[in-house]
């Protein structure tokens, strides 16, 4: 489908690319100690790209790239914190900030019979100008038909951070009924700092299937 592959090797992430880099605000509940593994040995990462991470902080404490910002004093101590990553997505934050210059995640759930503390993603990025919801379906639909489901429905949903977004459901035969398959993303703040589209483009999405 004209993927390529990207590492996913790196389980222990500094908070700058698992949060900062994503645009999630330090004071977020998600960043507290009940959602997410904080590591106490190496407790901090200190080598980041002093240019992007500047970036992020002006867009975090005033705004830029036609966002207002979050208005807040934005701390580099709170950036640096190291965490088992709590998403595939800081491995795309680091693999677009990689371009511009030329499945496994722990989460820190309660434990019962259908939460466990990981789970996997399959995640894609698209990028490109002129796109529309329309395109990332067909590439959805077309994913999945590689995979023998083709019985598929997109239904709109929310997410703090993301718009549009979707989940979609597949036809399970042996259930008789329709189950939760995947999610998607269409992010468009996190390529304008790292300036991979100069222009304003109609969709930058990422693709997660968990």
């Amino acid at each position: 489908m004209g993927f390529s592959e990207m590492a996913t090797n790196r389980y222990v992430e500094s908070s700058f690319w698992n949060f900062d880099a994503l645009f999630q605000p330090q004071q977020h509940p998600a960043r507290d100690a009940h959602d997410t593994f904080f590591v106490s040995d190496p407790a901090v990462s200190t080598k980041f790209p002093e240019d992007y991470l500047e970036r992020v902080k002006t867009v975090h404490s005033k705004g830029g790239y036609g966002s207002a910002g979050y208005n807040y004093d934005w701390k580099l101590e709170e950036a640096q914190k190291n965490v088992l990553r709590t998403h595939t997505t800081a491995v795309s934050a680091r693999q677009l900030y990689q371009l511009a210059q030329e499945g496994f995640r722990p989460s820190n759930e309660t434990l019962d019979a259908t939460h466990l503390a990981e789970f996997h993603q399959v995640e894609g990025v698209i990028a490109e100008k002129n796109l529309s919801l329309a395109h990332l379906i067909g590439v959805f639909t077309e994913f999945f038909k590689k995979l023998g489901i083709t019985n598929l429905r997109f239904k709109p949903t929310y997410n703090p951070y993301t718009e549009p977004s979707m989940e979609i459901f597949a036809y399970h035969q042996g259930l008789a009924k329709w189950v939760e398959v995947c999610k998607n993303m269409n992010e468009f703040v996190l390529f304008y700092p790292l300036a991979i589209i100069r222009s304003d483009p109609n969709l930058a999405g990422f693709l997660d299937l968990d």
